[in-house]
């Protein structure tokens, strides 16, 4: 169905379609980025997209020759430049409303367990990492710890975390009710947002929920303050009455 005409041109519904899906992809792009230290790279992408379209359009035959033989290898470099905003937003793709898995009540148990020991951490100032995972696995994570395997407790949390042990410096790993691994690196946030604001502990809890679904805890050793990062967000200085709460609200809404 053709929704206007003018001289040689011809808009049909089709093209509206096109121009709207198009105009998405970039948005969702964009919002991806924002705040990233890919966001300067993105400018500059936009940038070279601008020259390509020019050389084109004014038959520039050098610049045509040239883009035309990077265009595979400039592929793969955005790929490798990319890769935790493309993994990220895969993520989240994949983490639709049906595909969600949703807190049933016999986790609750874990969940409280967690407070519990978030809430030790806090008051003996131990500085901890627990990570929730949810639908995206982190197998990969998994693999650079040491493997427990055992029911969540507060007590096994605290033991863990206390100083100077030797499963103390790193993150825990948990599903559903069982503490899978501990001693684990996380990624790293890149976002400059974060540059000066924290130390490696909350950059790490940033970083593995930017390239996952799951859902941090991290417990300040300096401050005792707890905080929970979800989708490369943070809520910091949360009150310890309120912590279950807050926790549960991201679990049933993510």
């Amino acid at each position: 169905m053709e929704i206007f005409s003018y001289q040689f041109l011809d808009f049909t519904v089709i093209d509206l379609l096109d121009v709207l899906v198009v105009a998405f992809i970039i948005y969702k792009l964009l919002e991806l980025v924002k705040g990233t230290r890919s966001a300067q790279m993105m400018i500059g992408l936009v940038f070279i997209f601008m020259v390509a379209f020019l050389a084109y359009w004014f038959q520039l035959e050098g610049l045509k020759w040239l883009f035309t033989n990077l265009a595979t290898v400039g592929f793969i470099v955005l790929v490798v430049v990319f890769q935790p905003e493309i993994r990220g937003g895969l993520a989240q793709i994949g983490h639709t409303r049906f595909m969600r898995r949703f807190v049933k009540s016999e986790s609750e148990h874990a969940v409280d367990e967690v407070v519990k020991g978030a809430i030790r951490l806090s008051e003996l100032r131990y500085g901890g990492l627990i990570v929730l995972e949810r639908q995206v696995g982190l197998k990969n994570i998994i693999a650079t710890g040491r493997e427990i395997n055992a029911e969540v407790s507060s007590d096994l949390l605290t033991t863990i975390f206390t100083p100077y042990t030797p499963l103390h410096d790193g993150a825990v790993i948990l599903r559903n009710e069982k503490l899978l691994a501990a001693a684990c690196v996380l990624p790293m946030t890149q976002n400059p947002r974060y540059a000066n604001l924290f130390g490696m502990r909350h950059k790490a809890a940033i970083g593995v929920t930017e390239e996952s679904d799951a859902v941090c805890l991290v417990v300040s050793e300096e401050t005792g303050a707890i905080s929970i990062t979800h989708q490369g967000k943070f809520k910091r200085d949360l009150e310890k009455l309120t912590l279950r709460e807050s926790l549960m609200e991201i679990l049933e809404m993510s």
